[in-house]
């Protein structure tokens, strides 16, 4: 499989078109990422869960701290947690949105790259929305709107490093 995100687009062959082969390997880890926030949407992962095993390794790492910061630390994890978790899913999503879009045959660098990118985030910002609607029917938890936009932020930061990572750098000459 080639190296999406450092080439150009090209023409199907007949080798890479190989049937669920091809789609499992470009889809599982899409369908992994999404099983992750799918766990983590759960009572389980809900903030009084989750403070009872953080609290006691942050403060082995930054000493015992008062119960209103240790709140502020809680939530500002948490929030980490979201925006770098769904900018991992998009990570996922744009790998596999770069594979499926170059089998649809030649199309510029830059559309193939920017529809990639788009689908990326959209499919996150579906994810991200599912899984709050799931949430607000938890005891434990709050599905919020705040938490999409979040997460759909994590994802447009990571389609963000990836442009400046990986394809600022790089004329069309360097890439074919």
């Amino acid at each position: 499989m080639r190296r999406v995100f450092f080439y150009q687009p090209t023409e199907v062959s007949s080798h890479d078109a190989a049937g669920w082969r091809w789609g499992f390997s470009v889809w599982t880890p899409v369908v992994l990422a999404v099983a992750v926030i799918c766990i983590e949407s759960t009572n389980t992962f809900s903030a009084r869960n989750t403070s009872s095993w953080l609290r006691p390794i942050v403060q082995r790492l930054f000493g015992v701290m008062a119960d209103s910061t240790w709140e502020t630390i809680h939530h500002l994890l948490r929030k980490t947690g979201h925006f770098t978790g769904y900018g991992t899913v998009c990570f996922t999503f744009l790998r596999a949105w770069l594979h499926t879009l170059d089998r649809r045959g030649r199309m510029t660098l830059l559309a193939w790259r920017l529809q990639s990118s788009i689908l990326a985030i959209f499919s996150t910002a579906i994810v991200a929305s599912c899984d709050e609607f799931h949430q607000s029917f938890l005891p434990d938890r709050t599905g919020t709107p705040v938490d999409v936009v979040l997460d759909t932020a994590g994802a447009c930061t990571l389609c963000l490093l990836v442009w400046l990572i990986c394809w600022s750098r790089r004329t069309p000459a360097q890439v074919s």
